[in-house]
């Protein structure tokens, strides 16, 4: 069969001789402690069409997410490679994100910003503050979208975010961060009822990316995956959820391309129309990318 080109909305590159990046000192990701660049992410991608991609911000150290940003939009506007778009980091916690988006508002590849919102130092309800609110209403004012990447009991605060920015659109990470282990299962009925509230609101759109990661490496089956997309391919439908690949990140369980043909499997009973909206079309629109 005919493979159509894909948009991979998730990918990460890290330079480790110019940004610091604490959280790949967490043992769990030993194997991540190197640079991965663009180079790198063609290599492993050879196999996958990939057409374009949107950059997503790596938790760099704040005194480096400024860097970070310039380094990403530079390599957007250059014709070797298949970046399109980019989600920055930033701090929205802060009275001065408003101050640092100013040099990057204007720049035609920015389509969004992130902050990670699981991490062992981020409380819960670090999202909920009035600062943090009033930042990413901000954001929807300059037409940016917000990456929701948290944990997955705590998608309740995602919805009382999201109805406190009606203007802004937002993107949930990673299928919402559910493990797919059938002993790590505690969080599913608030992760359920969270993504079905999310999915009541327009503005709101679903990555399937990132839970690979939870499956155990060399021992994972697609099928292990299958439950977990398949509830939020139906509880977003077909036209507000889009492929993300989690390069290099994936690579603690899985490679890129073994990863990708998983979720092909996933789909493949779903009409070609649906396969299409998820591997290209819905991240074409939704981020207004333009052709290559």
């Amino acid at each position: 069969m005919h493979q159509n080109p894909v948009i991979d909305t998730h990918q990460h590159l890290w330079d480790l001789e110019q940004f610091q990046v604490p959280w790949l000192e967490f043992p769990s990701v030993a194997p991540l402690r190197r640079s991965f660049l663009m180079v790198d992410y063609l290599e492993a991608t050879r196999n996958c069409q990939i057409n374009q991609t949107v950059y997503m911000e790596v938790n760099v150290h704040p005194d480096f997410q400024q860097q970070e940003a310039r380094y990403v939009l530079d390599l957007c506007s250059q014709a070797d490679n298949p970046m399109s778009g980019a989600v920055i980091g930033g701090q929205p916690g802060e009275a001065s994100f408003g101050r640092y988006l100013e040099e990057f508002a204007g720049n035609p590849f920015l389509k969004g910003v992130r902050t990670v919102l699981h991490d062992p130092d981020r409380p819960q309800g670090m999202c909920l503050t009035p600062q943090f609110k009033s930042n990413i209403k901000l954001l929807g004012e300059l037409g940016l979208c917000f990456d929701l990447c948290m944990r997955p009991e705590e998608i309740r605060d995602a919805v009382e975010l999201v109805d406190a920015c009606p203007k802004t659109r937002f993107v949930v990470d990673h299928c919402g961060n559910m493990s797919v282990q059938p002993n790590e299962q505690n969080a599913r009925p608030a992760w359920e009822e969270g993504l079905r509230l999310l999915a009541e609101r327009e503005q709101v759109v679903c990555k399937i990316s990132g839970i690979v990661v939870t499956a155990t490496g060399g021992a994972w089956q697609p099928a292990d995956l299958k439950e977990n997309i398949d509830f939020c391919l139906d509880t977003f439908g077909e036209d507000r959820v889009f492929f993300g690949g989690d390069w290099p990140v994936c690579t603690l369980t899985a490679t890129f391309e073994s990863w990708f043909h998983a979720l092909r499997w996933v789909v493949q009973e779903r009409p070609e129309s649906f396969q299409r909206k998820l591997f290209h079309d819905n991240a074409f629109t939704f981020y207004g990318l333009e052709p290559l």
